[in-house]
């Protein structure tokens, strides 16, 4: 620009600046390049690929991810890089790059096996290229961007929606075009969102939250506390509350035991102040069901690892009042691994052969009372297998007697954890060679004992997801089980671990129902440890729209809300996140539906919950890297004519739609709406 400006009228000059920076800015980038070096050819392969990461392998030079020549739809290629979906790479531009070309395709090296990616390439947040779905087999796609005046680039590689098996990418001939500075691979920006607050503050008037229905056995032990928002103290009361069952007036502690009788009985709670009243229907149903809607509660593993002592779990209960969380309707504080004896640390058990405890451990019993005087409750952890999967004790050959022992200390909740049983089913395959029968056994085996005790158990069958537990985990007695791997290992080059985790439990939605919810693991939010290295906590990586984001899938998805992170470092943010009352409300909806994904773009999906009300529980979520509008129609949604909406992180009504709705998400945020009947009440 700067050679042609000195051969013509400055008016010349001036009209052909505002033309480069006019195409500039249709390319989506900022401002022209302006250099007099010459054009060169600098090849992406040239760059440094420690940069580019891959779902599977290392990012080859010149070859394919199994470093074999580059080859797609038959047609070999001598430059590029050969990766593995999902993957991702930034390149600082320079302001130098006048141009990108490549051509990106499956690499031929997976003979014919399912493999399909989608590449996506962004210059300075705006999306400049979008290959569409492409499979194995099928030609190259050309990419040629003008990417004069941009900063940043940033080349994606997703599994187009689906699992990443064989999703071998190519970047074939993959060149800039450069007339200054090199470009060069830099780390993944840390994007900054400010953590704004959506959900408002709860008023000084009372406000009654938690689940409408509550199932117990009849007989058994009995404690709820009412959980509450407002400024305290409040005046408690319960009309038609069964009369085995006693309410602490002040604190809003429901004890004693269920009702002999089988069948419903409907209570209406009420809490008062000088402030205001609240009432709410809560409806005990006594029968052979529990956990009629998903637990809520907190467990220390992801933050205390095989450091956690009895005096964690008592803070934990603590912080729950405190915090307000139990005021949202959290109730369970639940101990996970490392808890009894390491290996080596004999003797393992007592003169009774029931497990014991390690010495940071010294009363369970006065723990779990400790626990109880707070209106909470309580959770162990322990394996079917010799071994727990950090080392300790496990319950294999002592299953009565340790359930027993858990019993008699009042434990709530047990997660039983997979681990070393391993090794078992395989000496017992040998025998039965049935692997759904052997897969089922140690769960079924549990569930059969704790239901012979004096005490509502929950239990949660940990074993990731195998055999389609879906399927089976209420038949021997589950209440929750994982669907996946530990989602503290999960990772993703394009998105958060919780993004894949949510994805691979929402394809179970028909088999959730009250008792029997599908568990895609723990909130990992606020302050968190490393799972790879059971190390210290740190304040989360996720950024606060994805935080958002997460807490609305599981909400959605009727999963268990187990949070796992501090509760000594508990932030507004991270309450705002997790005590939302409305948000809360999707999730123990006592309809006890998962929402199915019911739209998926490589921009987008939409997921939705029927709700016992007649309402509908929306998420629209936004996957890509700008913020875009995302729309749902009422066809979509099998409604018509005009609906309410209500946004549930603000808890603001939005107005009246016909037809459809539109927001504008930000990236890796959600819309989250309800959407009610015209003639609902408000």
């Amino acid at each position: 620009m700067s050679r042609i400006c000195k051969q013509r009228h400055v008016s010349t000059c001036l009209l052909l600046t505002i033309c480069a920076v006019l195409v500039a800015q249709l390319s989506g980038c900022a401002s022209a390049v302006q250099s007099d070096k010459p054009e060169r050819t600098v090849w992406l392969s040239s760059l440094n690929l420690e940069k580019m990461t891959s779902g599977w392998g290392s990012p080859q030079k010149d070859k394919s991810i199994q470093n074999k020549p580059l080859t797609i739809a038959g047609r070999t290629y001598e430059k590029g890089v050969g990766t593995h979906a999902a993957s991702l790479m930034y390149v600082d531009l320079k302001k130098s790059c006048r141009s990108f070309s490549a051509y990106v395709g499956v690499d031929d090296e997976v003979n014919g096996k399912i493999g399909s990616v989608r590449f996506r390439i962004y210059g300075d947040g705006k999306l400049l290229f979008n290959s569409g779905v492409l499979k194995a087999g099928e030609p190259a796609k050309k990419v040629d961007i003008d990417l004069t005046g941009c900063k940043t680039l940033t080349l994606a590689v997703d599994p187009a929606g689906d699992n990443n098996s064989y999703d071998h990418a190519n970047w074939a001939d993959a060149a800039f075009v450069v007339a200054g500075d090199d470009p060069v691979a830099i780390d993944a920006p840390v994007f900054e969102e400010e953590k704004v607050i959506l959900t408002p503050k709860p008023g000084p008037e009372p406000r009654i939250n938690g689940p409408k229905v509550y199932g117990c056995r009849p007989g058994r032990p009995f404690i709820y506390r009412i959980p509450c928002t407002g400024r305290r103290p409040f005046r408690f009361s319960a009309e038609n509350l069964p009369p085995t069952l006693k309410l602490d007036t002040t604190t809003g502690i429901i004890t004693g035991t269920a009702p002999a009788k089988l069948g419903e009985y409907p209570v209406a709670l009420k809490a008062a102040s000088r402030h205001g009243s609240s009432q709410r229907t809560f409806k005990i149903v006594v029968g052979d069901t529990l956990a009629l809607t998903p637990p809520m509660g907190w467990n220390s593993w992801y933050i205390h690892y095989n450091r956690v002592t009895e005096q964690h779990m008592r803070n934990a209960a603590d912080a729950m009042i405190a915090s307000g969380m139990a005021d949202a309707g959290y109730m369970y504080v639940n101990i996970d691994d490392c808890w009894m004896k390491k290996r080596g640390d004999e003797p393992y058990r007592d003169a009774g052969k029931a497990v014991l405890p390690n010495n940071k451990f010294p009363d369970m019993k006065g723990m779990v009372d400790y626990i109880h005087s707070k209106g909470l409750r309580a959770g162990t952890y322990i394996s079917p297998g010799p071994w727990t999967c950090a080392g300790y004790v496990g319950s294999y050959q002592h299953e009565q007697i340790d359930a027993g022992k858990f019993a008699e200390w009042g434990i709530d909740f047990l997660k039983y954890d997979w681990c070393s049983y391993g090794q078992v089913y395989k000496e017992r395959m040998k025998q039965t060679n049935d692997d759904l029968l052997e897969k089922k056994r140690p769960y079924r085996q549990m569930g059969d004992i704790l239901k012979q005790f004096d005490r509502d158990i929950l239990l949660n069958l940990c074993q990731y997801g195998m055999s389609d537990v879906w399927q089976w985990g209420g038949e021997v007695g589950g209440h929750c089980w994982r669907t996946t791997g530990d989602l503290g290992l999960a990772g993703g080059a394009d998105l958060s671990g919780f993004y894949h985790i949510a994805f691979s439990n929402a394809q179970h939605w028909q088999y959730a129902k009250p008792g029997q919810w599908n568990d895609p693991d723990y909130i990992l939010i606020g302050w968190v440890g490393n799972a790879r290295g059971m190390g210290e906590g740190k304040p989360t990586s996720l950024t606060p729209n994805e935080q958002y984001s997460y807490m609305s899938m599981w909400c959605l998805m009727a999963a268990p809300l187990i949070f796992s992170g501090d509760m000594d470092k508990l932030d507004e943010f991270t309450l705002n996140v997790l005590c939302n009352a409305e948000v809360i409300e999707i999730d123990q909806d006592p309809l006890g539906k998962q929402a199915p994904i019911i739209a998926q773009t490589d921009e987008y999906f939409i997921m939705a919950k029927d709700m016992e009300d007649g309402s509908k529980a929306v998420g629209l979520f936004n996957t890509t890297e700008i913020a875009i509008n995302i729309s749902v129609s009422w066809n979509d949604l099998g409604i018509e004519g005009s609906r309410r909406i209500r946004d549930l992180w603000r808890q603001k009504n939005l107005g009246t739609y016909k037809n459809r709705f539109e927001m504008k998400v930000p990236r890796h945020g959600v819309a989250f709406i309800r959407i009610f009947p015209t003639g609902s009440a408000e």
